[in-house]
C-alpha cells in the first residue's frame, strides 16, 4: 500500500503487507501555539474543538481504516480494498489537510509574503491583492464543505488556486503541491461567524503564516 514501491529489493518483490505491519500509527500533531493564540480572528473554542475533536477523529478513523486495509491485503480481498478507498481518501485527506492548516496559521501572521513567494504571486496573479481576492472568492464559493488552496504546479512551474470538496487532499486529487489551505468546513468557523463564511475568510488573512507558506514554496521548487 503506502510504501509498496519502496519495498522492491532487486528483482524480488516484498509483499506490501510487510510495509503495513511495520508502519507507525498516525498521531494527532501538537499545535505550534495555544488554542487561544489566534484570537480575536479565530476563537479558542473553535480551535480546541477543531484540533482535539475533528482532526483527532480523522486520525483515529484513518488508523482503523488502514488496519482493515491491511487485513484485506493479507486475504487478497480486492473488493474490500476497493470499498475502503473512500474512507482512506476522506480520513487520510482530513489528516493531511489539517496537518498543513495548523502550520499555515500563526498568531504572528498576517500582512504579505516576501521574497520569492511574493514575486511568484505577482507573476502568476498580477498582484497580491488579486491573489487574495481570487483565493477568497474560490473559498467562499465552495459548495457545502471543502477547502480553498494555493498550490504549486510543478510541471508548469507556477502557482495555482484550486478548491477541493470535503477532505479531498490537494496533491492526491489534483497533482498540485499544497502551500496554503483554507478550511471552509462549518466546524472551522460556525461557532464564531455563524453562517457568514465571507467574514471568517476576511479574518483569517490576519493569521496566515507567510513564513510557513514561503518555506513550502522553496521546498517544492527544489
Amino acid at each position: 500500500y503506502f510504501c509498496f514501491f519502496s519495498c522492491r529489493s532487486g528483482a524480488k518483490l516484498i509483499a506490501p503487507l510487510g510495509c503495513l505491519v511495520s508502519r507507525q500509527k498516525h498521531t494527532l500533531p501538537d499545535l505550534p501555539y495555544d488554542y487561544g493564540a489566534l484570537e480575536p480572528h479565530i476563537n479558542a473554542e473553535i480551535m480546541q474543538l477543531h484540533h482535539s475533536k475533528h482532526h483527532a477523529t480523522y486520525v483515529n478513523n484513518l488508523n482503523v481504516t488502514e488496519e482493515k486495509y491491511k487485513e484485506a491485503l493479507a486475504k487478497g480481498d480486492v473488493t474490500a480494498q476497493v470499498s475502503l478507498q473512500p474512507a482512506l481518501k476522506f480520513n487520510g485527506g482530513g489528516h493531511i489537510n489539517h496537518t498543513i492548516f495548523w502550520t499555515n496559521l500563526s498568531p504572528k501572521g498576517g500582512g504579505e509574503p516576501k521574497g520569492e513567494l511574493m514575486e511568484a504571486i505577482k507573476r502568476d496573479f498580477g498582484s497580491f491583492a488579486n491573489f487574495k481576492d481570487k483565493l477568497t472568492a474560490v473559498s467562499v464559493g465552495v459548495q457545502g464543505s471543502g477547502w480553498g488552496w494555493l498550490g504549486y504546479n510543478k510541471e508548469q512551474g507556477r502557482l495555482q488556486i484550486a478548491a477541493c470538496a470535503n477532505q479531498d487532499p490537494l496533491q492526491g486529487t489534483t497533482g498540485l503541491i499544497p502551500l496554503l489551505g483554507i478550511d471552509v468546513w462549518e466546524h472551522a468557523y460556525y461557532l464564531q461567524y455563524k453562517n457568514v463564511r465571507p467574514d471568517y475568510l476576511k479574518a483569517i488573512w490576519n493569521v496566515i503564516n507567510w513564513e510557513n507558506v514561503s518555506s513550502r514554496y522553496a521546498t517544492c521548487k527544489k
